[in-house]
This record gives structure tokens, C-alpha cells and sequence, in this order.
């Protein structure tokens, strides 16, 4: 699909381990040009651990963007080559200290990927949802709040989450779990 738009020149292209930073200029279909950022980053997962009908979360982590902790799920970044599915144990086992054979069942929330902001970035989010063994136990050190699975007990969690990308995932696997 011809969008009209086209790259005139790149002006800066800034690599990390972490990401990319791309400037360019860029013009529109009425000729402007104009001066575009962007970021190149990898995928990333986030996983709504169940047990027992009780969503795990981890314990606060310290967010540097917001300079604060926050709670959240388990997720992280899904290596060049690799599908997000595929990450999802090795996800589980770093944050919650447990093996892959101690999930159930993992089911897909979204199987295509969501933009996390389509305007500046690249990046997809990919949600699942990993029931896990009911008598698995998680080291306590690797929990920072336990919710049980009811109305009140969601929107409780939705007012306590910070994390955007974790709100999506919950509200859309509390959507679909009440539809």
C-alpha cells in the first residue's frame, strides 16, 4: 500500500542493547517534510499468572521512568528470533522462580501483537495468561500481592496498577473472562 510518504534521510540512527533511536526526515503525501523520531525495540510479553484463581503479582520494582516502584506482572522482552510464546517459561522462571513444567495451561490474550505506540515505536506487546499448577509453590520472596478472581478484588488491582501495558492485559482478560 502506497502510503505517499517517503524517507528523504536518516540523521541519526543510535544503537543500544536496549533499543534503537532513529531520526528521520520524512515527507508527507502534500510534500511537507517533516522531522520524525521513532524507537526500534524488541517485543514484549506480559503474563497473568493464576493459581489457584488468584492472580500473582511481583513484588515492586523500581520503574526509573517514573522514579517510584510499581507493581506488576511478569513480562520482559522477547529475543530477535524468537516467538513470544516461546519466552513465557523462561519469563516465569526468572520472576517467579518456577519451572516451566509447573504451567497448566497458557493461553494467548492477543496472538498477533498490540503496538505499544505505533506513532514513535515499533514495539508489540504480546499478553498471555499461564495457569499454573495448583499446588506449585512460589517462593515468597518472588510475590508482591495476591488477588483472588471476583469483580471487587479487579477493580481494586486496576486503581493499584501503574503500568499501562499490565492494565491492558488484565482489562482484556477480565473482559473476556465476564463476556
Amino acid at each position: 500500500m502506497n502510503t505517499g510518504w517517503q524517507t528523504q534521510d536518516r540523521f541519526l540512527e543510535l544503537h543500544s542493547q536496549w533499543l534503537t533511536v532513529i531520526g528521520e526526515h520524512l515527507q508527507d503525501e502534500t510534500g511537507q517534510i517533516l522531522e520524525y523520531w521513532r524507537v526500534e525495540k524488541a517485543d514484549s510479553v506480559i503474563i497473568l499468572p493464576i493459581q489457584n484463581q488468584q492472580l500473582i503479582l511481583l513484588p515492586p520494582t523500581y520503574r526509573p521512568g517514573l522514579g517510584e516502584k510499581t507493581l506488576d506482572f511478569p513480562g520482559g522482552r522477547v529475543p530477535e528470533g524468537e516467538k513470544a510464546v516461546t519466552v513465557v517459561p523462561k519469563i516465569l522462571q526468572r520472576e517467579l522462580g518456577i519451572p516451566a513444567e509447573t504451567i497448566s495451561q497458557l493461553t494467548p490474550l492477543n496472538s498477533q501483537g498490540w503496538a505499544v505506540n505505533s506513532s514513535f515505536s515499533n514495539q508489540k506487546l504480546f499478553g498471555f495468561v499461564a495457569e499454573l499448577q495448583p499446588t506449585v509453590q512460589i517462593p515468597a520472596n518472588f510475590i508482591g500481592a495476591i488477588y483472588p478472581i471476583n469483580h471487587d478484588s479487579i477493580v481494586s488491582l486496576l486503581n493499584t496498577l501503574i503500568c499501562l501495558q499490565c492494565r491492558a492485559m488484565l482489562l482484556e482478560w477480565w473482559f473476556e473472562l465476564t463476556q
